[in-house]
């Protein structure tokens, strides 16, 4: 048990440690998406049992204001891009991790091209060269929403703007 104030973990970690299809899978989901360690898979795995358990809860409930409080939800998960327009609350148990992946910032930017690898993505944020709607961010895991995500781009401050920068300049030959 924690004290107060005390920071608790924010994720679970697998019951049997040493299952080889599991951490085959693992391994195969941190290179795809360049994750630092396996801590950043299992939260996401985390969220996206406590989105799960919600649902199910949400859609068990029998009393009368589930529709507010379900709307609610949806529009939250719709707004960072997890789930689509036309999806409804049982859509939410059907969500894999890969889903809550995509929406970290850090794989936003390599698919829009700043950077080469899921690694180099990670690399430019951590030292500050890429803002979100003109905000410099600098966590790797950033959820980033539907209306954010144009917005993703080199600081104008930063030498990664200049389209000659040879990290740059490397992707483009």
């Amino acid at each position: 048990m924690s004290l107060p104030g005390e920071n608790t973990k924010f994720y679970e970690t697998p019951n049997h440690p040493f299952q080889g299809e599991r951490i085959g899978e693992e391994r195969g989901l941190m290179d795809r998406y360049g994750l630092k360690n396996k801590e950043e898979l299992w939260r996401a795995q985390s969220e996206l049992r406590s989105f799960r358990r919600e649902a199910r809860r949400l859609l068990g409930d029998i009393t009368g204001d589930e529709s507010a409080d379900g709307g609610e939800f949806l529009s939250r998960l719709k707004r960072i891009g997890v789930l689509d327009d036309g999806d409804e609350l049982g859509d939410v148990l059907l969500l894999e991790i890969t889903d809550v992946l995509e929406r970290r910032l850090q794989t936003v930017a390599y698919r829009k091209g700043l950077a080469n690898t899921p690694q180099q993505a990670r690399q430019f944020i951590t030292h500050g060269h890429v803002t979100v709607d003109g905000r410099r961010v600098s966590i790797p895991s950033y959820k980033v929403e539907i209306v954010e995500e144009g917005s993703v781009a080199f600081d104008e401050n930063s030498p990664l703007a200049d389209e000659l920068h040879p990290e740059r300049a490397e992707g483009n030959e």
